[in-house]
């Protein structure tokens, strides 16, 4: 399993979810551009120590990304057919998120295998993108028997 960033915004999300992934053992997919400057430096600010901790694979644009993509791609989105409560994960998903002011195009929306929507109050527009993450992510871990392979 892997979680993949379409073009992130902010690189505090971007440190929440490399420390996720290095948490969970979930490799981290970045597809650029980005909407700040990457550098190992900036890496290890936003990731902090555990950055180093994550496979880590930036990829030069979209195209490339589905290029290298393996299993179903599971886009995170607020206009998702599917509630995450009824979402079926599998072992080798990529949980696609979009970025954190405009989430994802079209044509990247409609690619998707799987789009699954976190449900919420009425009335709220959408959860932090780290926060939806983590949220995918543990289902899925739970669907897929993942939390067995963590240690406590």
């Amino acid at each position: 399993m892997r979680i993949a960033l379409y073009q992130p915004d902010i690189a505090g999300n971007v440190g929440t979810l490399l420390r996720l992934g290095a948490c969970m053992g979930v490799a981290v997919d970045l597809i650029e551009p980005m909407g700040f400057a990457w550098s190992e430096r900036a890496l290890a600010r936003a990731g902090m120590d555990y950055a180093g901790r994550v496979e880590v694979t930036r990829h030069a644009d979209w195209d490339a990304f589905v290029a290298a993509s393996r299993g179903r791609i599971v886009l995170g989105t607020t206009t998702g057919a599917i509630p995450l409560p009824a979402a079926r994960f599998a072992a080798d998903d990529v949980l696609l998120l979009g970025s954190e002011g405009a989430g994802v195009p079209d044509h990247v929306h409609a690619r998707a295998d799987l789009r699954v929507r976190v449900p919420m109050r009425s009335g709220l527009r959408s959860l932090n993108v780290a926060v939806a993450g983590a949220m995918m992510l543990g289902e899925a871990l739970r669907q897929t028997g993942g939390w067995d392979d963590l240690t406590d």
